[in-house]
């Protein structure tokens, strides 16, 4: 992980200790794991990643809500290994509703062994034909008594099949669009609950389908009141998705040290690669790009963090400009290593195949100019028209003129 001297304004003290700390705990910990080769190989090794993770102590910021504690922890993470940040990730996402909004009985039940390593979190809200468009989510929850009953499906759900529990996205009143869907706390082993069949990605990584078969869970396992859902999800994901942006950076930052490693070192036609101007352009477009990423992931951070309510605008920004940088870096880090970078077992290569699904989950690159396109229309609305200084006076046009230069002011107008 680079020296966070770039974003140190956007930082405590504190903050520059855990950087320290999370550089040696990645040396130490993370990079002697041999990469997995298949979906099977990662589902095991998350687990274990799972449980390092506890033993460091690097989940803390997510249970203090510490924002760039955990953009630090994962951009170190992902230039590590980017299983280790996709489990820390999903720890974010799963427990965060409940610090946000679950009883004390279902923080301790499954936030706090969550946070210890313990236990392994889920956030399903993904459908089949609910992605971006959350209200269209198909999964019912029905109140029956003193239980709730779940049907439907989940897809493309991180950590299907290993979790130890699901914070679950489903309506209780379908006909009230967004402000009819509830969340839950559904255990894996929760009777009607099934784990349909992995999904299988280019970079291993935990994933799959899940299906809710009058799946029975308590009242009690409800997090907030009916119809909160959605308000719920939206302020998880607000508070997470600038450490997509951070882990987006981990990668190009580790590509980018690849780049160059093997620039300074490889030699052709009498000169070492990096003498080459077109691969000084590529470098210089790389760290600029890298810079400019962190600093709207910190800014972001650091606007949580000193107590913004909502930092949508901020976090749109950070996550759309930091994935589309790192997918660039990584591409320009592929290019420069020629043959190298394409080998499947060089690192280069594994960030290639991982970079790319961070511009499409937590929210779309579309998605979020969307929602900045739409916070700048509000702010400009709220404003009022715009007003422009009024013209001097002129002297009358000749009426004897018709269409002269009253005409000309017209079309140029």
């Amino acid at each position: 992980m680079p020296e966070p001297r770039a974003v140190r304004a956007f930082l405590d003290d504190a903050h520059v200790e855990l950087a320290t700390r999370l550089s040696a705990f990645c040396d130490r910990a993370i990079a002697p794991l041999p990469a997995p080769t298949d979906d099977d190989a990662a589902r095991r090794q998350a687990r274990e990643l799972l449980r390092l993770l506890g033993q460091g102590n690097l989940l803390e910021p997510i249970a203090k809500q510490d924002l760039r504690g955990l953009c630090l922890t994962r951009e170190a993470l992902a230039a590590a290994s980017p299983l280790a940040d996709a489990v820390c990730a999903l720890q974010a996402l799963g427990t965060t509703p409940l610090l946000l909004a679950g009883s004390a009985e279902l923080r301790d039940r499954w936030a706090a062994p969550a946070l210890r390593g313990e236990a392994m979190a889920a956030f399903a809200m993904t459908e089949p034909e609910a992605g971006s468009d959350v209200a269209a989510l198909q999964t019912r929850a029905r109140r029956d008594g003193g239980h709730y009953v779940l049907t439907g499906v989940k897809t493309l759900i991180s950590n299907a099949g290993i979790a130890d529990f699901y914070t679950v996205f489903a309506a209780t009143d379908a006909a009230a669009g967004n402000r009819g869907i509830t969340c839950f706390v559904v255990p894996a082993d929760a009777p009607g609950l099934r784990f349909v069949r992995p999904q299988v990605l280019s970079a291993p990584h935990p994933l799959g389908e899940i299906a809710f078969e009058d799946c029975r869970v308590p009242a009690r396992s409800r997090l907030g009141d009916e119809g909160a859902g959605f308000r719920l999800g939206m302020a998880t994901l607000d508070r997470v998705r600038p450490s997509v942006a951070a882990a987006a950076c981990g990668m190009a930052a580790r590509a980018l040290a690849e780049a160059l490693a093997h620039a300074t070192t490889r030699r052709q036609f009498g000169q070492p690669l990096a003498e080459f101007e077109l691969v000084q352009e590529k470098l210089a477009r790389m760290a600029t790009d890298l810079d400019a990423a962190r600093l709207l992931v910190y800014r972001a951070a650091w606007e949580k963090d000193r107590g913004a309510e909502r930092i949508t605008l901020e976090a749109a920004m950070a996550k759309a400009f930091a994935t589309e940088a790192a997918q660039r870096i990584v591409d320009d880090a592929v290019q420069i290593l020629g043959g190298r970078g394409v080998l499947a077992d060089h690192p280069v290569d594994r960030l290639y195949r991982s970079v790319r699904a961070l511009r499409i989950y937590e929210g779309t690159t579309e998605i979020q100019h969307l929602v900045i396109a739409s916070s700048l229309v509000r702010e400009a609305k709220a404003a009022g028209p715009a007003t422009s200084e009024p013209e001097p006076e002129r002297e009358p046009e000749p009426a004897s003129e018709p269409g002269g230069a009253a005409a000309g002011r017209g079309g140029a107008g």
